[in-house]
């Protein structure tokens, strides 16, 4: 039996979102196939899209805003750029469906929202109208290397769902960025062992709202870093009668797996309030792995 005081109500998981979504778009073979006839067209005129799109973004007055290219070009961030957009088109390519692109995406989309080394924050309409600049730039270059049109027409129904699904994971990661900096008080977070070494850090600070609980931050910091989620907490399934309903309703929760602690002020929760303790400006929290 679970202590309900210390389940805590996540997002899907960013692997998971990315399989769910990719069965949705339900590709199917003959698109597959004429994705991979537009592969070689495509790739030879993919170091021309990527030198005409940062062109073009700095000659747009709000996307050379957004870069901090309103007078002039910072070489070393252009290199930088070229450099992330040539491996996304080489992977999207590739038709790379892999989990670890899953993780690569969802991070993009937090780098996006401002997340990134350089902390610039590109609004999600760019980042979905520039879906659609790719998919005109493919259908361009498909036509121009004389591409029968049933090959044409079947490959851009395969890459209009594809890139939809990338799409989907971008703005997933956004959104979770975005909903990460909601709030009027930080609370420092440090985090042992293990967790160090896959973060990267070794505290950080979770913005929350006046007088909420340990689970609203929780549940941001579970969200926002995936790779926590799946070192520190397994599914359980909890469920939940409604009277108005005649079946009983099953949602997934997440638990800490055993030997994982969570202390606030140097006290472990399991013992003081659960996840349901309320939080101050002063207070502190600490994540422990096993054996800590």
């Amino acid at each position: 039996m679970v202590d309900a005081s210390v389940e805590l109500c996540l997002a899907p998981d960013p692997v998971e979102e990315w399989q769910r979504m990719l069965r949705f778009a339900d590709l199917k073979e003959h698109e597959r196939a004429a994705m991979s006839r537009s592969v070689e067209p495509i790739l030879q005129r993919a170091t021309e899209m990527v030198v005409q799109t940062y062109d073009y973004l700095r000659s747009v007055p709000e996307t050379a805003a957004i870069l901090g290219w309103e007078t002039s070009v910072d070489e070393e961030h252009l290199e930088e750029r070229r450099r992330f957009f040539t491996i996304w088109v080489s992977r999207t390519l590739g038709m790379d469906t892999s989990d670890e692109f899953a993780r690569y995406l969802f991070r993009a989309g937090q780098y996006h929202a401002g997340h990134g080394p350089r902390k610039i924050h590109t609004p999600a309409a760019y980042v979905t109208v520039s879906i659609g600049l790719v998919l005109s730039a493919f259908a361009q270059y498909m036509h121009q290397a004389q591409l029968s049109g049933e090959v044409i027409s079947a490959a851009m129904s395969g890459w209009s769902k594809y890139l939809s699904v990338q799409l989907n994971q971008m703005l997933f990661g956004y959104q979770i960025a975005r909903d990460y900096e909601q709030g009027e008080t930080a609370i420092r977070v440090s985090v042992y062992g293990k967790l160090r070494s896959a973060l990267g850090v070794k505290e950080l600070f979770v913005p929350i709202e006046s007088k909420q609980r340990l689970f609203h931050l929780l549940q941001k910091f579970f969200n926002y870093y995936p790779q926590a989620r799946q070192m520190a907490l397994t599914r359980v399934w909890s469920s939940e009668e409604k009277g108005d309903s005649l079946w009983v309703e099953v949602q997934p929760r997440y638990v800490p797996l055993p030997g994982w602690r969570v202390l606030v002020n140097g006290r472990d929760v399991y013992y003081d309030g659960g996840f349901e303790k309320k939080l101050s400006s002063n207070d502190e929290v600490a994540i422990f792995p096993p054996g800590r």
